[in-house]
């Protein structure tokens, strides 16, 4: 793998050399290979990805400013921790001596704020933004900057709580992280190297009934949407897990052929590295309870609202990360817990899980507030 940023004229033919020269010092590699001609991408479909408004940086900065004091206007926020709109345009195009020929472009937008509310040592910070290929679908600033206010300013003056093991529930911005790690252990290139929890559970049951898991990269407008993969493969939905039972991996075409399957056509590749297997639109499928059913027969649990940390064991499946959020007494959210650890094991967090009726296709990776039973809630 070679990449270049000269676009002088002769820099095509250097950079050809060199590669050959590197694949010749290279030790061979029985896997790697272009992807089978027959999976290749022959039709690409209108994916939406492209707003051919572009904003000015006036505008950009307007609703940053607008962002901004919508936060400061909250009472309690004491500072601004910034704010910030951005836009911009990329894509790939993708040639191969196999014949392949494919191209693809996209717009991105953002608008974010991060609030400081209370004061001195008693200072509490939270955020919130929005994403989207379209500028018309982005959250407004107003309301972006409304909410990192009062999230703020719902976590002054946190308290302790004892260790025990309680149920914990995650809000749907802390939720995708679950579904994350459930996507990093079916990641094909993982299971290969046999460095995965899940690399014996193809066709186990790890959910419960009704739990689905989805990867789209053909969603209209979706983030991370493409019309084909990193290695031209065409793209399809994938169903992750269904009805509870894991389907499938995360297959580029090398680590498919280590393991004896056809590709998933998840490549991903960048400018300066070699394919390798990840999600495009992932999401978890929603469930039939709204959220403030889904805690209201908790008489002693834990909400959290902010993960800290990359606790996550790929290889073993053990969890702990530091949290904060709110405690939850009676089925209702009370007080706010701040400095506390949540720990426990995947495969018996995803056979407990439970999905409330609120799932939004705000990020990458998406789920809905998410209940897990028994997890240890470590703090004094």
């Amino acid at each position: 793998m070679v990449s270049t940023n000269d676009v002088a004229d002769n820099a095509a033919g250097a950079l050809a050399e060199r590669a050959v020269a590197m694949a010749r010092a290279t030790p061979q590699d029985k896997f790697a290979g272009l992807a089978d001609t027959s999976l290749l991408a022959r039709d690409f479909p209108d994916l939406d990805l492209i707003d051919a408004k572009v904003p000015t940086i006036a505008n950009l900065e307007a609703q940053a400013r607008a962002a901004e004091q919508a936060a400061l206007a909250v009472k309690g926020v004491s500072k601004s921790g910034g704010a910030s709109a951005s836009a911009g345009i990329g894509g790939m195009v993708l040639v191969t001596s196999h014949g392949f020929r494919g191209a693809y472009v996209g717009s991105n937008h953002g608008l974010s704020m991060t609030a400081i509310a209370g004061d001195g040592t008693g200072m509490e910070r939270d955020y919130d933004y929005s994403s989207a290929r379209h500028a018309a679908d982005l959250e407004l600033p107003e309301a972006i900057g409304r909410n990192a206010g009062e999230r703020a300013v719902a976590r002054l003056s946190p308290r302790k709580v004892l260790t025990r093991k309680v149920p914990v529930v995650f809000d749907s911005r802390s939720a995708g992280s679950l579904v994350s790690h459930l996507a990093s252990a079916a990641n094909g290139a993982s299971v290969a190297r046999k460095t995965s929890f899940l690399r014996d559970k193809m066709g186990t049951k790890l959910f419960a009934d009704g739990i689905h898991i989805i990867d789209d990269p053909l969603r209209n407008r979706g983030l991370r949407s493409h019309p084909f993969d990193g290695e031209g493969v065409r793209c399809r939905k994938l169903a992750l897990v269904e009805d509870g039972v894991l389907r499938s991996w995360l297959l580029d075409s090398a680590t498919a052929r280590e393991l004896g399957l056809t590709t998933s056509g998840n490549a991903h590749r960048g400018g300066s590295s070699v394919t390798s297997p990840g999600p495009s639109n992932l999401h978890l499928e929603p469930g039939r309870l709204s959220p403030d059913t889904l805690i209201a027969d908790i008489a002693d649990g834990f909400y959290i609202t902010d993960l800290i940390g990359v606790g996550a064991n790929m290889i073993t499946g053990d969890y702990s990360r530091g949290a904060s959020g709110f405690w939850i007494e009676n089925g209702k959210r009370t007080y706010p817990v701040s400095e506390v650890t949540i720990a426990g094991h995947l495969l018996d967090m995803f056979r407990t899980l439970t999905p409330a009726n609120d799932l939004e296709f705000r990020y990458g990776t998406n789920a809905p507030t998410l209940r897990v039973e028994g997890l240890t809630v470590a703090g004094q």
